[in-house]
């Protein structure tokens, strides 16, 4: 598999995943417990993973799993990192447009461009207070969520790339983490709750509907795409793979919820493809770079060398 094509795929699934999730909700709000879709997303990894490695175990017994505890547990730092980052994703598009969370799952670099758009009615028009129209808490999750974002990239490339162990299994490793985690913050928010609703696993599937099971199944798919991309190619290809996700969701969003683009937005597009063309350009589109040119030789000069005989 070319790693383009997960690319392109990648940046698809993110483009609609936070317009799946911003349609899931009700009167801007989750009639379901936001905090049962990772839980289930990682789920749904698990099994994915565990089902793509019993195949590859059975095709190539001589596949490559290191069991050592000293390796296992440092995939539980990710777990940890991405589960603080998948909440915080749903906090943010409480306060925020599916638009402005593609840019924030990017780089820092031009999130803080994008996040002068604004997103009450009647912003970016003469009536507006202030640049900074939207509420406090948005702008802040949303930093945190790109902080959160780049620093799992990096960490779980590292763990890819540190051997040749299996992807499926680095990724069941990865997952299984995951669901346990996941499982203890919403036993803590029962806890938190003295049970007023009852046991997390009595619920789980309370409120869903269709749009709410597309976004679980959003977030699995991309998180086994992101897992491919870290294994065989980069951090930095994932990046861009989400970035661009923001101009085919602004676009989306128009349609859907009548938003109007901004200048401020615009630039942060600009900013990112710019980005993007500068990275994958070849050196001599952006530099004028001498061409190479062979030395002449030097001419030789002929000496002679007389022979002295003794006679």
């Amino acid at each position: 598999m070319q790693w383009y094509f997960v690319a392109a795929l990648l940046t698809i699934l993110t483009s609609s995943q936070g317009i799946l999730t911003t349609l899931s909700q009700s009167n801007g709000h989750y009639t379901y417990d936001y905090g049962t879709v990772p839980f289930l997303a990682e789920f749904f990894k698990l099994v994915v993973s565990s089902l793509l490695l019993w195949r590859e175990r059975r095709v190539l017994p001589s596949t490559r799993m290191t069991t050592e505890w000293k390796s296992v547990r440092l995939f539980v730092i990710p777990s940890v990192i991405y589960l603080f980052h998948n909440n915080v994703q749903f906090a943010t598009l409480t306060y925020d447009i599916p638009e402005k969370e593609a840019v924030e799952s990017t780089v820092d670099g031009y999130c803080f461009v994008s996040h002068w758009n604004n997103h009450k009615p009647g912003c970016g028009e003469a009536s507006c207070d202030s640049l900074f129209s939207a509420p406090i808490q948005g702008y802040m999750l949303g930093i945190l969520s790109a902080c959160l974002s780049a620093l799992a990239g990096v960490y779980t490339e590292f763990l890819m790339k540190k051997n040749n162990d299996s992807l499926y299994w680095q990724n069941v490793q990865l997952y299984t983490f995951g669901v346990i985690f996941n499982m203890a913050r919403l036993l803590v928010d029962d806890f938190r709750s003295g049970f007023e609703r009852g046991p997390w696993w009595s619920r789980i599937f309370n409120g869903y509907s269709l749009t709410t099971w597309m976004v679980v199944l959003n977030l699995g798919s991309t998180g086994l795409l992101v897992s491919w991309l870290m294994k065989y190619a980069d951090n930095i290809v994932k990046v861009y793979s989400t970035s661009m996700a923001m101009l085919l969701t602004t676009v989306i969003s128009v349609y859907l919820f009548s938003f109007k683009p901004t200048l401020q937005l615009f630039l942060g597009i600009i900013v990112c493809m710019m980005s993007l063309h500068m990275y994958f350009a070849p050196p001599n589109m952006l530099v004028d770079m001498p061409s190479p040119t062979k030395a002449a030789p030097e001419n030789l000069k002929e000496i002679s060398v007389e022979r002295k005989t003794d006679s």
